[in-house]
């Protein structure tokens, strides 16, 4: 510990280890932890964060340059200790043991599936939701009984070194470490017992490499371009607010907010007239202090370069805050519609993650899902229409992580729903219940009979009385 300045110091590659080796012994130890040991973690961490909302939210706003902490709030704060009551209510029932189906040539046996804790589970999470994307598989990884270490990006140096205090006098080390200014590299090395990125597709990549080294089991949460979809038969003005909303959100630097949207070619027109309405109102000026910083400059200037692309091969900005510019100086970038967008832009080649939402307009619905079928699979697919026989069409003519349907990223505030990536936006899923299974080994054990039924007649050397089991075995209906 830096004794002057009151912060961790860069955690070396020997105490990560230390960390390391100290949770797989206290695994050794006592590998099973029991309902209300878990418990018992999981309403600490609660009382943690409730007790703490405020600093919480000052630290994430500070490492931002400027977070809403409304934002930090109502979308890290409140999920996350919502889906800790959520664990806290249904772990009984999740870890009951269950008994299976024994098949008939084995009455008297038995069957069960034990689900077990897998050890120590590595979690490395972004700095675009800094407490929730720390919490959120936390409590899946402590609900299934795992020791849990924690790396934290770079951009969240505040909110690391005050949880790094507050975890570290609720939590013995053994059980819970976060680990501030701990290298990606350092940290992926580590032969943990499942390990849970999320990031970019990019860096994906690279913990995975890192990650089968040593076969650790992976989950990954990436992003991607998430597609919106809005009929005719929908409110614009509806959709138009739940859409904005979800994208300029943590302004726009969210892996499921909606990264282009889709509108029938009659709808277009309206459609930025009722943002530039609705902006107007949610966020009066630029430096209100409910709209959020572009994380850093590199980000900041990597957006610019987005949208000055976009405007040189013929996209038409429009900027929804009136008598307003983007401002460096706060890092800043105020909210963007483009239209007339094309491929060849790198607004449409790869994932924004920032205040800029492209419009593409469409005459039938078979356009979109081809263009959404052209490109790697999305994190979220949105949809908008009352037709059920539509969404249907969608839902099993397409290929995401998750769906919301007539509103957006709300499917990810639903504990009993999984969350979760596929191919270029991630695998695995987390939350609720399948969050527990994520980080536990369901064990399957066998039970023999006492007397097993025809086991003697089915042992060498084989002869006639084999044969005739065996026909019998064959011809029996096995359900």
């Amino acid at each position: 510990m830096n004794q002057e300045s009151g912060s961790p110091s860069q955690a070396k590659r020997g105490a990560v280890a230390d960390i390391f080796s100290g949770q797989k012994a206290a695994c050794l130890e006592k590998p099973y932890l029991s309902l209300n040991e878990r418990l018992n973690v999981l309403e600490k961490l609660e009382r943690l964060l409730v007790d703490n909302q405020e600093a919480i939210a000052d630290a994430i706003s500070e490492d931002f340059g400027n977070r809403s902490r409304h934002e930090t709030k109502i979308l890290e704060v409140f999920p996350a200790v919502s889906g800790l009551r959520h664990a806290r209510r249904k772990l009984k029932k999740w870890m009951k043991v269950q008994r299976r189906h024994v098949a008939i040539t084995f009455r008297g046996a038995r069957n069960l599936v034990i689900p077990q804790p897998k050890g120590v589970v590595g979690i490395i999470a972004p700095w675009n939701y800094p407490l929730f994307l720390v919490i959120s598989p936390l409590t899946s990884a402590l609900a299934a009984g795992n020791r849990c270490m924690i790396k934290m990006a770079a951009n969240s140096r505040r909110l690391a070194t005050l949880l790094y205090h507050l975890f570290s006098d609720a939590f013995d080390e053994n059980l819970v470490a976060i680990l501030p200014g701990v290298s990606a590299g350092d940290f992926t090395m580590l032969p943990f017992d499942h390990l849970i990125f999320t990031g970019s597709p990019a860096s994906g990549r690279t913990v995975m490499k890192t990650a089968a080294e040593n076969l650790t089991p992976v989950t990954l949460e990436l992003g991607g371009k998430s597609p919106a979809i809005v009929c005719s038969d929908f409110d614009l003005k509806k959709a138009a607010e739940r859409i904005l909303y979800a994208k300029f959100m943590n302004a726009g630097q969210t892996c499921i907010a909606p990264d282009y949207l889709f509108l029938p070619e009659e709808m277009a027109g309206d459609f930025v007239e009722e943002a530039k309405r609705i902006m107007a109102k949610r966020y009066p000026e630029l430096e209100s202090v409910d709209y959020t910083s572009i994380i850093d400059a590199a980000s900041y200037d990597r957006l610019m370069a987005t949208l000055n692309d976009a405007r040189s091969k013929g996209a038409t900005v429009v900027g929804l805050i009136p008598d307003s510019e983007s401002d460096g100086s706060l890092r800043k970038i105020q909210p963007i519609i483009a239209l007339n967008v094309t491929e060849e832009m790198d607004l449409m080649r790869r994932e924004i993650f920032g205040p800029i939402l492209p419009i593409k307009t469409y005459r039938e619905i078979d356009e979109c899902l081809a263009y959404a079928n052209g490109r790697e699979h999305p994190l979220a697919l949105y949809l908008f229409t009352n037709d059920r026989a539509l969404q249907e069409r969608v839902y099993m003519h397409t290929m995401s992580g998750g769906v919301c349907v007539n509103d957006c990223a709300m499917h990810v505030a639903q504990h009993d729903l999984p969350f979760g990536g596929i191919g270029n936006s991630g695998m695995g899923q987390y939350h609720g219940y399948e969050g527990f299974l994520e980080f536990s080994k369901l064990r399957p054990i066998f039970i023999q009979a006492a007397r097993p039924l025809s086991a003697s007649l089915l042992n060498p050397p084989y002869g006639m009385v084999f044969k005739m089991m065996y026909r019998l075995l064959m011809r029996f209906r096995w359900f």
